[in-house]
């Protein structure tokens, strides 16, 4: 992902106020955080508390391994509801107000949000840029911005090709090593006995995003001038091309959503054989019934026909990161990076909260380093799957500042699917609806044929 200098910054929309935009990370209103004189830290022997919004459970139980060892910091985790499910409505409340926590969990997607309302702290002012060799890059990059680092990676999810052995079987296939592999499967599928091989959830269009993603694409881009789009290009058009045609044949199951109540039934029943997900869907289709030993998971499939496509993706993924108003910056970073780098900490994460794939370089945790559960028949699907899968994904990728809303409006045009809107033309639609709301919220953008 591109590292956007000041300068780049200064012209990405909102004119003499742009440094507000990304640069500048303050409450609402008020003068950025970050051209303030840095907070320093603790004197020697001074105690201080630092508290920690998260909707992980248990996440208490983790910082509770660091305030053992470190009895003047100490971390006070506070649970609110998923980020567009409440939490974030409270994080922004509270910024508006001139409080809120030290620490805060957001999504990976929507740090430019946050950034968007001058919300968080630049933690390379307290050192962070010397733990950059400590994180995956894809994630380090994706927190990255106007020569800065907003917020610390906190997870991730790497995708893979879960599936029923035994399904694939019955048409004599093998998991999918590409695309066009994986509908032949299906149709094979449907023709013999009605089984679908995949859902596609037309309602969740981060799921549509992250084929996108893998395919090469390249959404929104910040340049010297503002931000360019770009959705129409060869690689989303190819995607959408690709479930066009699989919505067509019938070969996809649109009318349930992945791990929604309906798609737990049909796998239970055996009515869908996979489902291409994130790391994290281990712990989900582990909950599928009478599914034990009946589940595999492989490397995801590939676009063959595109070159500059990747081996995987990513799918969610959230951060820790340092709100405008802490007063305590450098011991919330220094924790931040604790939770995610420490081998201690990441297994408690996993134990506690079932945290997704860790962001640090090296340590994925020891429990993933073993052998899979017995739901999986014992397989080592996370360093035989998801760890090289984190080595093969778009490094390239930006989040934007309006993100969601982007995520809304082309879900928006993915419904009309049923009423006869291919999602070729819902893409290309939903290219302007988006540039429309950048400019409603006075930010500069292009078409990057323009």
């Amino acid at each position: 992902m591109r590292q956007f200098t000041r300068r780049q910054a200064l012209s990405l929309g909102l004119g003499a106020g742009a440094a507000a935009v990304l640069a500048g990370c303050a409450t609402p209103g008020t003068t950025s955080v970050n051209s303030a004189p840095t907070i320093g830290a603790a004197s020697a022997g001074e105690k201080i508390r630092i508290t920690y919004w998260a909707w992980l459970k248990d996440l208490q139980k983790v910082a509770d391994v660091w305030n053992a060892q470190n009895p003047n910091v100490q971390v006070d985790v506070v649970w609110i509801p998923g980020g567009n499910s409440g939490g974030y409505q409270k994080l922004y409340s509270a910024l508006a107000a001139g409080g809120g926590p030290d620490i805060a969990q957001v999504e990976m997607r929507t740090v430019p949000e946050f950034l968007l309302v001058n919300g968080l702290v630049d933690l390379s002012r307290y050192g962070a840029d010397q733990y950059a060799d400590l994180y995956d890059e894809t994630l380090w990059n994706q927190v990255s911005f106007t020569g800065g680092v907003h917020a610390i990676p906190q997870d991730s999810g790497p995708m893979g090709f879960y599936y029923q052995p035994e399904i694939l079987d019955s048409v004599g296939a093998q998991p999918p090593a590409t695309w066009d592999e994986w509908a032949d499967i299906a149709r094979e599928l449907r023709a013999a006995g009605g089984v679908y091989l995949e859902s596609f959830p037309v309602s969740d269009a981060s799921v549509f995003t992250a084929y996108a993603t893998q395919a090469g694409a390249r959404w929104l881009t910040a340049e010297d001038d503002g931000w360019v789009i770009d959705m129409t290009d060869e690689a989303t058009l190819e995607v959408a091309r690709f479930f066009d045609a699989a919505i067509d044949e019938d070969l996809v199951d649109t009318a349930s959503t992945p791990y929604s109540p309906g798609w737990f039934a049909a796998a239970a029943d055996g009515g869908i054989g996979a489902c291409t997900s994130a790391s994290w869907g281990d712990a989900l289709i582990a909950g599928i019934s009478g599914g034990e030993g009946k589940w595999r998971v492989a490397p995801m499939q590939r676009w063959s026909n595109l070159p500059d496509s990747f081996g995987s993706s990513f799918l969610g993924g959230s951060t820790a990161a340092v709100l405008a108003n802490s007063n305590h910056p450098k011991e919330a970073l220094d924790f931040a990076v604790w939770m995610t780098t420490s081998p201690e900490a990441i297994d408690a994460l996993i134990e506690y909260s079932g945290i997704g794939w860790s962001p640090a370089k090296d340590e994925i945790g020891s429990v993933r380093e073993g052998a899979g559960s017995d739901f999986f028949g014992g397989q080592a699907y996370n360093t035989e799957v998801f760890e090289p899968a984190t080595l093969e994904q778009n490094t390239e990728w930006t989040w934007w500042p309006i993100t969601q809303q982007s995520f809304n409006i082309l879900s928006d045009g993915f419904r009309r699917k049923a009423s006869g809107v291919s999602l070729v033309d819902a893409v290309a639609t939903a290219e302007n609806q988006i540039v429309q709301a950048f400019r409603d919220k006075g930010l500069t953008i292009r078409k990057a044929d323009s």
